[in-house]
């Protein structure tokens, strides 16, 4: 079960630009390993931060303007927003406890 939200370049500035509170966006590809690798750790933490933290995803092949726009270079990227604004990034599969720690950073 996750609660992650897929977004567009269609949509990205209502549902990120816009949002209220941590959003993270994860930009991904089906093809990607190590994206494939970190799903279910953003699935699990979007349960396990329901109501906290908003995730999303967004299909670098499927959406090139928004990757385009914030200099996506390599996935997974996690860029992390707050009330709007870009406060930070992780490039790459990290652990679990090292994704928890960010979200309870930016959650202060």
């Amino acid at each position: 079960m996750s609660n992650a939200i897929v977004v567009t370049d269609a949509d990205f500035e209502a549902n990120v630009e816009k949002a209220e509170g941590l959003t993270v966006v994860d930009f991904w590809a089906t093809w990607c390993g190590p994206c494939r690798m970190i799903a279910p750790i953003l699935d699990q933490l979007s349960v396990e931060y329901a109501g906290k933290v908003k995730i999303t995803k967004l299909d670098v092949d499927s959406n090139q303007k928004t990757s385009m726009k914030f200099n996506v270079r390599s996935i997974p990227t996690l860029l992390f927003f707050k009330d709007g604004k870009l406060i930070d990034q992780v490039v790459g599969a990290v652990p679990k406890a090292a994704l928890a720690e960010k979200f309870d950073k930016h959650l202060v």
